[in-house]
């Protein structure tokens, strides 16, 4: 019953999710696949319709919405308006001393040379500069919904008038 809506939904779901994975990758934001690979779309059924809702790891919304930094924020207009901002509270130190050492990321001093301090220096150097500057919206998954969700309403409509067509 109602499966052309049902289709609809699914096509949907897969548009957006397809979409943002493919703007993680082309922004460069997908160096651990953690987060392209947590993007999940469902779809629950019940007598009263139809529910769909899609997750993510949690730290996607901060890359999506991005987040005003303690001291200044990048001047988009998708950055300006995001609900995060650091207030108090930095960043964890190591993820991003973890992905230093994974790039082979060193510290040098003027003449090229390298420097004194380990993966954490650099981790701690990194979240600072995000606690106080914070991070630029990607958009990443916001652009393909709202794309898909401006068509929806025509391919809903005429899955589900199909639908009743067909139980009539």
């Amino acid at each position: 019953m109602l499966k052309r809506t049902e289709d609809a939904l699914k096509d949907f779901k897969n548009y957006v999710i397809k979409q943002a994975r493919t703007n993680l990758s082309k922004s460069d934001k997908n160096n651990s696949r953690e987060l392209y690979n947590s993007l999940a779309g469902f779809i629950d059924k019940s007598p009263a319709g139809f529910r769909l809702y899609f997750e993510m790891e949690d730290y996607g919304m901060f890359q999506d919405k991005g987040v005003r930094g303690a001291k200044s924020y990048y001047a988009d207009e998708a950055t300006s308006g995001s609900p995060f901002k650091f207030t108090n509270k930095m960043p964890p130190i190591k993820p991003f001393s973890l992905w230093a050492k994974k790039k082979n990321i060193r510290l040098r001093d003027s003449k090229g040379r390298f420097k004194k301090g380990n993966y954490n220096t650099i981790g701690f150097l990194i979240a600072r500069s995000i606690f106080d500057k914070g991070i630029k919206a990607s958009l990443f998954f916001t652009k393909p919904f709202e794309k898909a969700f401006d068509r929806l309403p025509d391919d809903l409509r005429v899955a589900f008038e199909n639908d009743i067509n067909k139980l009539i």
